[in-house]
């Protein structure tokens, strides 16, 4: 769970997150929580440019039926053990540079295998440092990352998926080790 201060997205006097059934119970909420974003994971993305919006709109998908605010940006400083995340003040700037840095890169299409994992591993660990959602940011960048690569002629096999490999990779890159990130990626692409 993350930490933050005089958190309004909390029920007063927890760290469970108001939700739209109102389940006050954290367990419960987590398997809520699976049961729908897996839902609607499984139904066809919000499609658009690879851009902020679309990012957004991709996150109000998976989390509607869970907080009523999906796809807006965090309005609470938070972090996660030692790491320290983007502030709201800065997100939407740092959102829109970010996703404007990837339509420059031609959202990675075009390069080899190592320059697509290299790309999407060093957007990924920029879009983690960010962290714009209060909730929801590793579903959503696993689920972004999958229609990147799908896109890029890049596909990904995330059956093969580790998740505490991944976890470890990302929380590396945060700190700036971006090598065992791109390298997971490159493993998960799908041999043609």
């Amino acid at each position: 769970m993350y930490r933050a201060t005089q958190d309004p997205y909390c029920y007063p006097g927890t760290t469970i997150l108001k939700n739209r059934p109102n389940l006050r119970n954290q367990t419960e909420l987590d398997k809520f929580e699976i049961l729908s974003t897996t839902k609607r994971a499984e139904e066809p993305l919000p499609v658009g440019r690879f851009d902020y919006r679309h990012y957004r709109a991709i996150h109000r998908h998976l989390f509607q039926d869970v907080y009523t605010w999906a796809g807006r940006i965090r309005t609470v400083r938070i972090q996660k053990g030692e790491a320290m995340f983007c502030y709201p003040e800065y997100i939407n700037e740092k959102m829109s540079a970010l996703f404007e840095g990837l339509l420059d890169k031609n959202c990675f299409r075009d390069i080899n295998s190592e320059g697509f994992a290299s790309g999407a591993a060093h957007f990924l660990a920029e879009l983690n440092a960010i962290h714009p959602f209060r909730e929801g940011n590793g579903r959503v960048q696993n689920i972004f990352l999958r229609v990147l690569a799908d896109q890029a002629s890049h596909p990904l096999d995330f059956e093969r998926l580790n998740p505490p490999d991944m976890l470890a990779a990302m929380i590396a890159s945060f700190w700036g080790d971006e090598a065992s990130l791109a390298n997971l990626i490159l493993q998960l692409m799908r041999v043609r």
